[in-house]
C-alpha cells in the first residue's frame, strides 16, 4: 500500500511538472532539475532494497535518515543554485537600468537639441562647433 501511494504521489509530482513546462511557468532548465529528482524518487519508492543498500555501504543504521539526509542535501543544493540564479539575474537587471539610464540621457539630449533648433528662425540657426553671432 504505501509503496502505491508513493508510486501516485511521484507521478502527481511529475504531471504538475511537466504542466508548468507545457504552459511556460518553468524553465527548462528548473524542469530538467526537478524530473531528475521525480525519476530517482520513482526508482526509491519501486526499489526499495536500493535505499536499504545505500545506507548499509553507507553505514547508516535507519534508511530512512539517508533518505532524509539525501533530499536535505538536495534541497542545500537547490537553494545554492536558485541563489545563483538569482545573483545573475541581479547583475543583469542592473546593467540594463544602466544602459536605460544612458539611453534615456541620449533621447532628452537629442530632444532639447531638436525643440532648440525649431524654436529658432532659420536664418539664426548655426553650425555645429561655431560660435552664436553677436548683434551689435
Amino acid at each position: 500500500m504505501a509503496t502505491l501511494v508513493g508510486f501516485i504521489f511521484v507521478l502527481v509530482i511529475l504531471l504538475i511538472i511537466f504542466e508548468m513546462l507545457r504552459r511556460r511557468h518553468l524553465r527548462e532548465k528548473y524542469a530538467v532539475l526537478w524530473i531528475i529528482i521525480g525519476i530517482g524518487m520513482l526508482v526509491l519508492v519501486a526499489f526499495p532494497q536500493l535505499l536499504f543498500w545505500a545506507s548499509g555501504v553507507l553505514g547508516v543504521q535507519v534508511p530512512s535518515n539517508l533518505l532524509f539526509a539525501m533530499a536535505l542535501l538536495l534541497l542545500v543544493l537547490v537553494c545554492l543554485h536558485l541563489s545563483f540564479e538569482q545573483s545573475q539575474g541581479e547583475d543583469e537587471i542592473r546593467v540594463l537600468a544602466e544602459e536605460v539610464g544612458i539611453l534615456r540621457l541620449k533621447v532628452q539630449e537629442l530632444e532639447t537639441r531638436r525643440t532648440r533648433k525649431q524654436s529658432t528662425p532659420t536664418s539664426e540657426v548655426r553650425s555645429p562647433g561655431r560660435p552664436p553671432e553677436t548683434t551689435a
